[in-house]
């Protein structure tokens, strides 16, 4: 589950909003044809392993290369995702690597340089998201864990390019339902207090010099976004708004006086505005797209200015508002045509890039590109095992729900299949306030591998999509938010792809909710389901939030429905399905880890003992060390193997 607030605050530098935002790809429509050859069944191993080498980051100053690959951990047995360092001479890679990382229990997920010398990266226990940020020494490859607390969640808030030595960090230490921000040294790990919460503050803000300067308080239905000259200042009110109200800011002018914000205020679709803390109600637009919510925009610490805004409709797109960034792109797109492009990592100067090349098809390479002098250079492929010509391509659609609501999806048919009474597999995404996007997805180019088609849909509620497309899917958890995932299948029926007969549905998260709430609402219209992770009781759902979720407590109650309200409670009821099992008749799989903090391990013994108690077929496959969602490979096999059984058993495919 994720969980989307009024108010959310986040300091983007321009290679972290860069790094969201992707050119619009050519989709190989032609090469979707029932004319192009059936491929080969590939190893399903090969959709979900570990990648060789990847993750590659240029350090701030430019002179060294960080990438990930699997390497032995600490207990000398188990291969895990661990960072490694090269030298860079220019662009081109020198010497042997180092392994600096030694992570056994779990893959590193992510990491990032602070300046030239030091790694940063989070890591949690079994999948518990209690996240410590843990500071590596490239040099010498001291590891020091920044956040050594029990039961603590941590982040890095700002990570102080003109600070070598201090990054800004904030967690929940002192009380689990809040986090406070402090300065700490990323040699040392001494930390310092820069900003205690009263308790209801959900978000922090910076300016450039790394003040924190802004924050959200909230009740759990009205946010007030506070404010603050400098550091020395108490922070007071500036503009308060109910959670369905978006005001987000992203960074600071240039003067550090002004600053920009993602804004529906007045407006379905969020937009890019300047405000000035003098007048807050006089928001400046800056840019607005006509069809969907900007995602964000980036700012150039270089240059003093902003780059870009991005959006995504069925694609991802920008809006260039810097010359110098619209000019490195086009070179780029120039030097990598037919791409959408993404820039994961920057150095300090803002002179040299890693981009990340790919689309629907594949992940495609990612090079080292001088900006300076517009050359890239060839880092590596990230999944050369996969074919391109292999892959199927992923089509934007469009259906129109029974009350007449547009639903944006994605439709991928298998390569060499008439587009006729195929088996098909529904995907509802999780969230269920996210969205879906084009792209590679090894999961769904598995189940085209292996013949089916697959439909994605951004149902009712999906982010991005504007206000009024959100707000309608509040207390609808299988109502009408299930009823756009129906009409998706009903729409395929009636276009001649799916045989009905062979329908599954397959989601994670939400995405399990709605499929257990599919073969709850609609027990005839799907042959096999499998629930990943998803949430089977809405009342135990809402009692079992992780502790920081609590602000959000009165803002759920809403969104979802309020178990101690009658009328809510009443709904909640009908639309759980563990207390609606006596109604499922279709096979189903579920997987759980046991150490899920947003879907506890209850919710799928919930809904397995219901059906296994009436006779139901259900397998069930739980991992003690892992959380929301599989991050070990040997797990995932394991859950995609069952997968792969499941849906060949009941859709003969």
């Amino acid at each position: 589950m994720s969980l989307r607030s009024g108010l959310t605050l986040t300091a983007l530098t321009m290679a972290a909003l860069i790094a969201g935002c992707a050119a619009p790809g050519t989709t190989p429509m032609a090469a979707n044809t029932a004319a192009a050859p059936v491929p080969p069944q590939i190893p399903l191993r090969d959709f979900f392993r570990n990648i060789d080498r990847g993750y590659y980051r240029v350090s701030g100053d430019g002179r060294t290369l960080g990438f990930m690959q699997p390497a032995l951990g600490d207990d000398g047995k188990t291969k895990r995702l661990n960072i490694f360092v090269q030298p860079l001479d220019g662009s081109r890679p020198v010497g042997e690597p180092r392994q600096l990382t030694r992570e056994s229990a779990r893959d590193i997920s992510n990491y990032f340089w602070k300046g030239g010398d030091t790694l940063l990266y989070t890591k949690d226990f079994g999948g518990d998201e209690n996240f410590h940020v843990v500071a590596v020494d490239a040099a010498s490859g001291k590891i020091t864990d920044l956040t050594p607390f029990e039961n603590v969640r941590a982040a890095v808030l700002d990570d102080l390019p003109q600070d070598p030595q201090h990054v800004l960090v904030q967690h929940n230490q002192r009380d689990k339902r809040a986090f406070d921000v402090y300065r700490v040294n990323v040699k040392t790990g001494a930390q310092t207090l820069v900003a205690q919460n009263p308790g209801n503050i959900i978000g922090w803000q910076t300016d450039h010099t790394g003040a924190v300067r802004m924050g959200v308080a909230s009740d759990g239905v009205n946010n007030t976004l506070l404010y603050r000259a400098t550091e020395a200042e108490p922070f007071k009110p500036l503009l308060t708004t109910d959670f369905r109200t978006q005001v987000n800011p992203q960074f600071f002018d240039a003067a550090n006086a002004k600053f920009y914000a993602i804004s529906n205020r007045g407006r379905d679709k969020a937009a890019l505005v300047l405000i000035d803390p003098a007048k807050p109600d006089a928001e400046e637009l800056i840019y607005a797209h006509p069809k969907v919510d900007l995602d964000g925009a980036a700012w150039s610490r270089v240059r003093q200015t902003l780059a870009l805004a991005a959006y995504n409709v069925d694609k991802p797109g920008r809006h260039y508002f810097d010359a110098e960034t619209r000019r490195m792109f086009e070179r780029l797109e120039k030097q990598l045509p037919g791409n959408s492009l993404i820039l994961q990592s920057a150095t300090l100067a803002e002179d040299k890039y890693v981009v990340a090349a790919f689309n629907d098809r594949t992940q495609g390479a990612r090079y080292l590109y001088d900006a300076k002098a517009d050359t890239l250079a060839l880092l590596g492929e990230i999944s050369p095992w996969l074919k391109t010509e292999q892959m199927a391509a992923m089509q934007p659609i469009r259906y129109t729900a029974r009350d007449g609501l547009e639903i944006p999806g994605y439709l991928t048919l298998p390569l060499g299949r008439p587009a006729k009474n195929l088996p098909c597999v529904v995907n509802p995404h999780g969230g269920p306030w996210a969205r879906d996007g084009w792209g590679f997805n090894p999961e769904v180019q598995f189940l085209a591998n292996r013949g089916y088609c697959v439909l994605q849909m951004n149902f009712r509620g999906s982010t991005g999509f504007g206000r009024a497309f959100w707000e309608a899917s509040f207390k609808q958890w299988g109502l009408a938010m299930q009823d756009d995932i129906t009409d998706g299948v009903q729409w395929l029926i009636q276009q001649g792809i799916a045989d009905p007969k062979r329908i599954a549905i397959y989601g994670a998260s939400y995405g399990g909710y709605a499929t257990l709430s599919g073969v709850t609402k609609t027990p005839d219209l799907y042959a096999a389901a499998v629930n990943y992770v998803g949430v089977s009781n809405l009342f135990t759902f809402m009692n079992t939030i992780p502790p920081y979720w609590e602000p959000f407590r009165q803002q759920m109650y809403q969104m979802v429905g309020n178990p101690e309200d009658a009328a809510d409670k009443a709904r909640m009821t009908a639309t759980s399905p563990a207390l609606n099992a006596d109604k499922i008749k279709t096979p189903l799989l579920v997987a759980q880890g046991a150490r899920d903090p947003r879907v506890n391990k209850a919710e799928s013994d919930q809904i397995v003992a219901a059906l296994r108690a009436r006779g139901v077929d259900v397998e069930y496959i739980v991992k003690d060390n892992e959380g929301h969602g599989f991050a070990n490979e040997e797990n995932r096999f394991e859950f995609y193997g069952a997968m792969e059984r499941f849906l060949a058993k009941h859709l003969k495919p």
